[in-house]
């Protein structure tokens, strides 16, 4: 849909026993802090994934930045809005709550897994 688009790579994956992201991958076009940046995730759950991803990408100097997902939780809503007021959310899906594994209720089930067949 976007024909001239650069795509970069943010590998991350939720640590099951604090919910918190873990980095094991991140490359980035050059110039990236004089383009519009635009994130794609499955899900929007606890926030902590999208919040460090939005970091990584103003440690780089990118200014304008927008965040797209499928689904979403209002505790991630909540948190980007926090902690990246600046960020536009767009998502096609607001559900109820997460359940205590950090989990959108009633969700999709693993994205990653999905993606990948991991599961």
């Amino acid at each position: 849909m976007i024909p001239n688009a650069k795509i970069g790579h943010i590998g991350l994956y939720r640590n099951e026993e604090t919910l918190e992201p873990v980095q094991y991958y991140y490359k980035m076009p050059k110039n990236i802090k004089d383009k519009e940046v635009i994130i794609l995730d499955p899900m929007l759950a606890t926030g902590g994934s999208a919040s460090d991803t939005i970091n990584m990408l103003k440690k780089d100097g990118v200014k304008k930045i927008k965040f797209l997902c499928i689904i979403a939780a209002p505790e991630g809503i909540e948190r980007l809005r926090k902690e990246h007021p600046e960020v536009h959310i767009f998502t096609a899906c607001i559900d109820k709550e997460l359940n205590d594994k950090g989990y959108i209720v009633p969700g999709l089930g693993d994205a990653g897994d999905r993606i990948f067949g991991t599961k």
